[in-house]
């Protein structure tokens, strides 16, 4: 599966992704403070094991940092 993750084309082994494996796989070490964009919309935590991705899909992942 082929995905456009920050603007950057990603390969995946798998032909299925939900956003949680997808999060597992690229950000496994941080997922607190983090916001993920399916085609421009938010998708809320509470739905990324059951949001499966689709190999037109752009993603955007947002992480918070501190300071300002």
């Amino acid at each position: 599966m082929e995905l456009k993750i920050n603007n950057q084309i990603k390969q995946f082994q798998a032909d299925a992704l939900s956003i949680q494996a997808l999060l597992d796989i690229e950000i496994p070490q941080k997922q607190n403070g983090i916001a993920v964009a399916i085609n421009n919309t938010v998708i809320p935590k509470s739905k990324w094991n059951s949001h499966f991705l689709h190999k037109t899909d752009t993603v955007i992942i947002i992480s918070a940092t501190q300071g300002g």
